[in-house]
């Protein structure tokens, strides 16, 4: 993986922990076949380097990944400070143990798995995919030290 920052470097290591410490939603983008990106935010989780993320069979993002694996992606609060995570990869898209990966994820975001979002959406795992995002590119950048004034 390529790497580079806009104002400090921020080792492998730090990039790592902030992959697997973060938990707001990832923009994933993907290109459609009329040639426009496509951009999605999902649930993930950060393992092996790779992010996995879990959505439905029929969302048009899972459609846009399975015909064009090439996606950039991007994690980043809203607000300032900025910094963040941002790269490109390739994605694919698998089947098996995408239910126990949405459970995992309702956990890590909503804390449990009794909410009625958790419930309504554990209803329906059979449609579930998974989606696994490779990086090939990984840039970070981080201008907390030049916004703190």
């Amino acid at each position: 993986m390529n790497s580079e920052t806009s104002e400090s470097v921020r080792s492998s290591a730090e990039r790592e922990n902030f992959l697997t410490s973060y938990i707001a939603p990832i923009r994933i983008s993907g290109i459609s076949q009329s040639g426009f990106p496509l951009i999605c935010s999902l649930w993930f989780e950060y393992e092996d380097n790779a992010i996995w993320c879990a959505t439905q069979k029929t969302a048009k993002i899972a459609r846009v990944l399975s015909e064009n694996p090439k996606c950039a992606f991007e994690l980043a609060p809203n607000e300032p400070p900025y910094y963040g995570v941002r790269g490109q990869a390739n994605a694919s898209l698998h089947l098996e143990n995408a239910d126990e990966l949405l459970e995992r994820l309702i956990v890590r975001y909503l804390g449990n798995k009794e909410s009625k979002l958790a419930k309504k959406l554990l209803d329906d795992t059979a449609n579930e995919v998974a989606i696994k995002i490779e990086p090939t590119n990984i840039f970070s950048w981080d201008y907390r030290k030049r916004m703190k004034a």
